[in-house]
């Protein structure tokens, strides 16, 4: 049976997922539990005038009633985690039920608690509400101008930060260059639509003070802390476990008032308190992602030289700044411009936005997709404007493979890649040359098919933590391993991080798998209980496998050593003679003398029989704080057919080839890849979160919010380069958001390149019919021979 690092095997948590065997934290059922309700704002922007609770509070089954008033001196308002420096940067207070104004459509004004979920759902139709509705805006860029609503008097102009981002002198390449482009874009709102929705079960020990928290999410050790910090707990008295999480998608990452909220209640009420809302609740108060409008300009040279990049960057908010929100569109975004190219020259201006709508936080990518989607179509805009083929330009800006470690104009260092590499692979899998004699076949027919190509990089597995203290980051970004050996040999692994789909159940199983030479079954991973594992720093940013993963292989490594030492003393042998093969220890030239591990391990716990001044037991834990971020890099290529009647966009082929160093298990890399993908094509074909012009969710529900179906999406043709990573002991870098960077940036370019014959240079996402067919009517008007010949406008990639 394949057990070792780099082998295909099935996951291991799959069993239980599919069959209905898993444990979401709505299905915990508890003696004597009760039901939380929230009454949330149906105005984006309103003064709070009077609540009466009177007629809730007596109704069946109600046990309590909170609202903003009665709970603002308890409790702490809601922390925003990362505070980037160097911006100006300013954290309204965020109250956990709204006692003056509310926000966002959604911004939550009362709780009540009952008996059931049904009597705390009709409770809240009881509480009477006055509003004074007051302006609202949506629109981050108008957001800032004069006249427009002010959300929070101690944040003028809605402006919560202007952060800058800059290398080279971009003003100086700019007034030199020989060639210039620019554009608008807009990065729309998505909502991240995880399988499983939010939720949270308290209970409160009043005998032991000890509060225990289960919850959805991706990082229960930042969630126990937030929460002590907002119930005004001691760290200690306060468990978070976080069981199988249905999807998060960056959406599971903050710290929501919800949890703190019926935590609260179950100390007060000394019962346990569950809360899970429905996809509706989810759609307006979870956290959205995206939301740009950007204007971006790309300068150089005649013969395809890229000399400077600028930005000017408004990026919404929402009504308060989420946990880690400040972070997403200043460093994990602005320092990641320069993708795979040699841009000497950059400045970048971001300024954070307060809206009046749900607060945005991060998103698969978060941040970095924007990044890729702006810069590769400014590479587009680029070539066509000096008549070039896309590729060539890319090919004379790419980072030479003998200069890594690679410091680009934004400050941060690439640790390895092989950019020509991936491309040139990309190629081979794809031939461009026939692609483009059948697109001119086919526009004789008036039929426009199109071929996009994009290249990125992206900045992820996040560390070190000296780095997350400079960056702003509310905490350390180490992460953590605890591995124990009991007496029959079989491994447990407490890890600090919490996979939720990503398949570190199986694939840190490899890994201790590979280092003892052991069956996958005899190893079990533990996550998600902050009781039992260590601190550690969170599952998103790609970081799981990089940080979590490096800190089960140093944990590994050193239970090895110590039961090494056990085998060589048992041995009777000097331990520098005692070799490995095979999951077994045996002296030099006598094969004959061994010891199995499960022997050492066996030993190690009895205590009988150790080494002097060995102490018995065998575990070890490791906190692996990397050295620098990882950055996964690849070439996309899509190809894409255009009904110019009714601006329908048809995927026919999508060719990926990516770079995440060497892979533990290759299924599970694919599946990654796969699902970020769709996800990039999503965003790029159709999804969209909708306010009107008072801030109302149009898109509210899966009946209005249009996630992709797979009859929709390609088979995609995956392939790989494997380029290690110097920086952590596996080698390895990011894959969960990999896919999700080029694919909206290599979607739009095929279909810019499909409609190169009506003059279209760009659309902005989502490509929906309606939107592709306006472009097309707002474009030059042909005749069916010129639509044919292509005329009316340059290829992008040829």
């Amino acid at each position: 049976m394949p057990t070792l690092f780099g082998s295909g095997i099935k996951r291991r948590e799959d069993p239980r997922l599919i069959t209905g065997a898993a444990t979401y934290t709505d299905d915990l059922k508890l003696s004597g539990l009760t039901y939380a309700a929230f009454l949330r704002s149906p105005y984006a922007h309103a003064r709070i005038t009077r609540i009466d609770i009177s007629e809730a509070e007596r109704a069946p089954g109600v046990l309590a009633v909170y609202t903003g008033a009665a709970v603002k001196d308890r409790l702490v308002p809601v922390p925003c985690a990362w505070n980037v420096p160097n911006c100006n940067l300013k954290v309204p207070p965020h109250p956990l039920l709204a006692y003056d104004k509310v926000r966002y459509a959604g911004d939550g004004v009362a709780m009540v608690v009952a008996e059931s979920r049904a009597a705390a759902r009709d409770a809240i139709d009881l509480i009477e509400v006055d509003y004074d509705p007051l302006p609202a805006g949506v629109d981050p860029e108008k957001m800032t101008q004069a006249g427009a609503p002010q959300l929070h008097e101690e944040v003028p102009n809605n402006l919560a930060f202007t952060w800058v981002v800059a290398g080279g002198d971009a003003e100086r390449a700019f007034n030199e260059a020989e060639v210039k482009v620019e554009q608008r874009i807009v990065q729309q709102r998505l909502l991240p639509t995880a399988m499983e929705c939010r939720a949270a079960v308290a209970s409160y020990n009043k005998g032991t003070g000890q509060l225990t928290l289960w919850v959805t999410s991706q990082n229960p050790h930042i969630h126990r802390f937030l929460c002590s910090v907002m119930l005004k707990l001691p760290e200690h008295r306060v468990r978070v476990i976080s069981p199988e999480v249905g999807g998060g998608f960056g959406s599971k990452i903050p710290a929501y008032p919800d949890e703190v909220l019926v935590s609260l209640a179950a100390i007060d009420l000394g019962r346990p308190v569950k809360w899970a809302e429905d996809r509706s609740e989810n759609y307006k108060v979870t956290i959205h992602g995206r939301d740009h409008v950007e204007y971006v300009e790309m300068c150089g040279t005649r013969e395809g030289k890229v000399t400077g990049l600028r930005t000017t960057i408004y990026a919404g908010l929402g009504g308060y700044a989420s946990t880690a929100a400040p972070g997403i569109p200043t460093i994990l975004h602005g320092l990641i411009y320069s993708g795979p190219y040699t841009i000497p020259n950059i400045h970048g201006t971001v300024h954070g936005v307060y809206t009046s709508a749900t607060p945005v936080d991060a998103y698969r990518g978060a941040g970095r997709p924007e990044a890729t989607y702006l810069l590769e179509r400014l590479i587009d805009l680029f070539a066509r404007e000096i008549g070039m083929d896309g590729i060539e330009v890319r090919r004379k800006n790419f980072i030479p493979k003998d200069k890594f470690p690679y410091t680009v104009a934004t400050g941060i260092t690439y640790d390895s890649g092989n950019y020509q590499g991936a491309l040139d692979k990309a190629l081979s899998m794809f031939d461009m040359k026939q692609f483009r004699q059948e697109q001119a076949e086919a526009r004789k027919q008036c039929r426009y098919l199109g071929v996009g190509l994009a290249s990125y990089v992206e900045i992820c597995g996040s560390g070190p933590s000296q780095v997350a203290a400079a960056i702003g980051f509310g905490g350390g970004q180490y992460d953590s391993a605890l591995v124990r050996v009991y007496p029959t040999g079989v491994v447990r692994v407490y890890i600090g991080g919490k996979p939720h789909g990503q398949g570190e159940e199986t694939t840190f199983a490899q890994i201790v798998a590979d280092e003892f030479g052991y069956p996958v079954e005899n190893i079990e991973i533990v996550a998600g209980d902050t009781e039992t594992t260590p601190q550690g720093w969170g599952t998103y940013g790609s970081r799981t496998t990089a940080v979590c993963g490096s800190a089960v292989k140093v944990a590994t490594q050193r239970v090895k050593e110590k039961a090494r030492k056990i085998a060589a003393h048992l041995l009777e042998a000097n331990e520098q003679d005692v070799e490995w093969k095979d999951g077994t220890f045996s002296v030099r030239g006598s094969p004959d003398q061994s010891k199995t591990f499960a022997e050492a391990a066996l030993m190690a716990n009895l205590g009988w029989n150790m080494p002097a001044g060995l102490e018995p037991g065998l575990e070890a834990t490791a906190f692996f704080d990397p050295s620098n971020f990882v950055y996964p890099f690849g070439t996309h290529i899509c190809t894409v057919e255009v009904d110019a009647e009714t601006g329908e966009v048809k995927i026919l082929r999508y060719v990926c080839v990516d770079d995440c160093g060497p892979h533990i298990n290759p299924m599970i890399v694919q599946g990654q890849i796969h699902g970020g993908v769709i996800q990039g094509l999503g965003e790029a074909l159709q999804e969209i979160a909708i306010y009107d012009e008072g801030g109302q969710l149009l898109t509210g529900t899966m009946m209005d919010y249009a996630v992709p179906r797979a009859s929709q999406m390609p088979r995609l043709e995956t392939g790989f380069t494997v380029t290690p990573s110097p920086v952590n002991p596996l080698g390895v870098k990011g894959i969960g958001e990999a896919g999700t960077i080029p694919a909206a940036a290599v979607l739009v370019s095929a279909v810019c390149d499909a409609l190169a014959p009506f003059g279209i240079r760009h659309i902005d996402k989502p490509l929906t019919p309606a939107r592709v067919w306006a472009a097309i009517q707002g474009g030059k008007s042909l005749s069916r021979a010129e639509r044919g010949s292509g005329n009316g406008g340059k290829e992008v990639v040829r």
